[in-house]
């Protein structure tokens, strides 16, 4: 995929969680548009994206101190930060959630981004521009039952995203969130070929009861390079003007305005 997008050209771009699903897609756009990108998670993508692969658990303290610290030493820093990087907890009534599944998605949901940011920001501030794209869900406006810990955790992270941005904005440093929606990533074609086979479906009509179920408006799932398209658009120049916002990529799920 290319772009005509020349303001991508060249940008320091990391994408944490970007050996598959949308951050693989995001890195792919990135780097078909001319930045050098570095990506992080734990385990090595299957494909080579084109971009530098860098090993780190982003669920502890230490794992994104150390990730941080590699970044400056590989590139100096960043121009875009894109905390992909997530996860959720087993399914769980709420009432009976223990505290450690709550912990397991603030770290990896929330603090993650909240520490990789303490890290790479402040350059950003110095250099007077920046974009850090948070990669929320719409689970943090519309949870579902059985998964209260991942969708608070999102939650909170627009608020922190909201905040951030009205703090660095003044040093020329742009803040924003991403809301996916139903998204068919490796990871989710995984799990509809599970529960398809446990309730003797095919994985089609497994897709179109979720669909159905989140009475999506375009009556489909989407891709991620759908959501890839909507962080290339908010880190560009053409998007110089959004900060503090929080963008669905959702197919028109949620019942809002």
């Amino acid at each position: 995929m290319t772009t005509t997008d020349k303001s991508l050209d060249g940008l320091r771009v990391l994408v944490t969680g970007g050996s598959r699903g949308l951050g693989e897609a995001t890195v792919r756009r990135f780097v078909s548009a001319g930045a050098t990108v570095l990506t992080a998670s734990r385990t090595r993508p299957a494909t080579d994206s084109g971009a530098t692969f860098l090993a780190a658990d982003l669920s502890t303290e230490q794992g994104v101190a150390d990730l941080g610290r590699r970044v400056v030493e590989h590139v100096g820093g960043v121009d875009v930060l894109v905390n992909n990087a997530g996860a959720a907890s087993a399914p769980a009534p709420t009432l009976n959630r223990s505290d450690a599944s709550w912990q397991a998605d603030l770290e990896m949901n929330l603090l993650s981004a909240v520490r990789l940011d303490r890290a790479l920001v402040p350059g950003m501030v110095e250099r007077g521009s920046g974009v850090v794209v948070h990669v929320s869900s719409i689970a943090s406006r519309l949870p579902q039952r059985t998964e209260a810990s991942y969708a608070a955790a999102k939650a909170a992270l627009n608020t922190y995203s909201r905040e951030l941005a009205t703090e660095v904005g003044e040093h020329g440093v742009r803040v924003v969130c991403v809301l996916p929606g139903f998204v068919v990533t490796d990871g989710a074609t995984a799990h509809l070929r599970h529960m398809a086979e446990e309730q003797g479906l095919t994985t089609d009509e497994i897709t179109q009861q979720i669909v159905d179920h989140l009475k999506v408006p375009l009556g489909r799932p989407g891709d991620p390079e759908d959501v890839a398209e909507m962080i290339a658009f908010l880190a560009s120049d053409r998007a110089k003007w959004l900060t503090g916002a929080q963008f669905r990529v959702d197919g028109g799920i949620l019942p809002t305005v």
